[in-house]
């Protein structure tokens, strides 16, 4: 489990940050405090982007992670919808400046707008080992095909692919599986669903209205997963773990490797707490057949259909 990538994305104060996207503000002292207990827990992969906050993260991230050199780090360039040339460059530029790094482990095309176009700006930055791998994220089959392709007439490998997936999008097995025969490392974001699968919100106390996850998850889809949450909590108390742990364990076993925001010390001590369990094909199956009778197929509205 401490192969997991740690998330960010509610730590950054500005726009698409902490309060529009997740409907609270984060209180850094907390969050310094998280990152202290993650790190100690063995969790030392952590994911960013320039986009969460608009640059805030990244910075905040950065100021954590200042001269410390055991620190995985995983961000992202946001392409616009029409390719400029720079804008990648430019990208990996600032978000290196903010992290205080002269380069990075895992970088990422945050969606495949003009893909070939831009994974043919970061050559440059992979040959000179200031990328020191390279990932695309919310592709299909036939992008991660492409870049493969791409990049192997310039003698380089696709790193890794970061996805949706969840008990509640469950529809990347394929893309899964193709990626583990070929070794490109497959992570699954949003796997807890912004905190809808993480057994701390009900119908009855849900997301804040005024919030991106508020308007994307309503009361109505709580009352659809109410079954689904009660066999996570059965399953959570056969391991003695949080039931938070249950849908990231879920995703472990179906062969990809979860990213998992925190914000509080007791989210990494939750994690921790889990490490060495695995769940039976079995309660991989009940799991299953619970998340598919609520009838959702969860959607965030930048993915590709």
């Amino acid at each position: 489990m401490n192969d997991i990538l740690i998330g960010t994305w509610a730590w950054g104060t500005g726009s698409n940050g902490s309060k529009m996207v997740f409907g609270n503000k984060q209180d850094e002292a907390v969050l310094r405090q998280s990152f202290e207990e993650a790190v100690n827990a063995g969790f030392l992969n952590w994911d960013t982007a320039a986009v969460y906050g608009m640059g805030t993260c990244e910075t905040l991230l950065g100021s954590l992670i200042k001269g410390r050199d055991d620190i995985f780090l995983s961000t992202k360039f946001m392409p616009g919808k029409k390719y400029k040339e720079g804008a990648l460059t430019k990208s990996f530029e600032d978000s290196m400046a903010r992290l205080g790094r002269e380069s990075v482990e895992l970088f990422w095309i945050h969606v495949p707008h003009d893909l070939i176009k831009n994974l043919a700006e970061a050559v440059p930055l992979i040959k000179s080992g200031k990328i020191k791998s390279i990932g695309i994220s919310n592709v299909s089959l036939d992008h991660i095909k492409s870049a493969e392709e791409f990049l192997a007439k310039e003698g380089l490998k696709l790193g890794a692919v970061q996805n949706h997936f969840s008990l509640l999008r469950n529809d990347q097995q394929p893309i899964i599986d193709y990626c583990n025969s070929r070794g490109i490392r497959y992570y699954a974001y949003m796997v807890l669903e912004q905190g809808a699968l993480s057994g701390r919100y009900s119908a009855k106390d849900h997301f804040p209205t005024f919030s991106m996850r508020g308007l994307a998850f309503p009361k109505s889809k709580f009352k659809k997963i109410e079954g689904l949450l009660g066999k996570m909590k059965e399953i959570a108390a056969n391991y003695n773990v949080d039931p938070s742990q249950i849908p990231i364990l879920w995703v472990i076993g179906k062969g990809a490797v979860p990213i998992v925001g925190i914000t509080k010390p007791s989210h990494a001590a939750k994690l921790a707490a889990a490490a060495n369990v695995d769940l039976t094909a079995e309660e991989i199956a009940v799991l299953e057949k619970e998340a598919g009778a609520t009838g959702i197929r969860q959607q965030g509205i930048w993915e590709p259909q």
